[in-house]
């Protein structure tokens, strides 16, 4: 009994990584949980200073997208193809480029001033500025 307590205990403490929300360091706006979310869920189309807002997302298999979905949009990843299914059908929206890599992440963000993205806390660099962890 002791022995399946301590398994139960290691399996349950094991940590998911950190998902850094990233925009360009050219900008400077300030953002909360509920303004991300609105990004990625094309309810709000342009940052607080009015520049228009272009999120990048990470493929569905990344570790990273399901925490930040679980944690920023409070969605699972069957709800956020229905949501998107419903607002493409409807032709009120796209959902986020989505790349394969943390790395290309941090190189569309620090390419574009609009552009704002999540990705593995680990892979951030200068090239970017981290406005929000998860």
């Amino acid at each position: 009994m002791k022995k399946w307590i301590l398994a139960a205990s290691l399996c349950c403490n094991v940590a998911f990584a950190e998902v850094a929300v990233i925009v360009n360091p050219s900008n400077g706006d300030a953002l909360d949980k509920d303004s991300i979310s609105r990004l990625f869920l094309n309810k709000a189309k342009a940052f607080p200073s009015g520049t228009q807002a272009e999120p990048i997302a990470l493929e569905e298999s990344a570790a990273a997208t399901d925490e930040f979905n679980g944690k920023v949009l409070n969605k699972t990843a069957a709800q956020l193809t229905a949501f998107w299914s419903k607002l493409v059908f409807t032709g009120k929206g796209q959902p986020p480029k989505a790349l394969s890599s943390d790395a290309d992440v941090v190189a569309a963000v620090a390419a574009n001033a609009g552009a704002i993205g999540y990705v593995d806390a680990s892979a951030v660099n200068d090239s970017v500025r981290v406005v929000a962890t998860f």
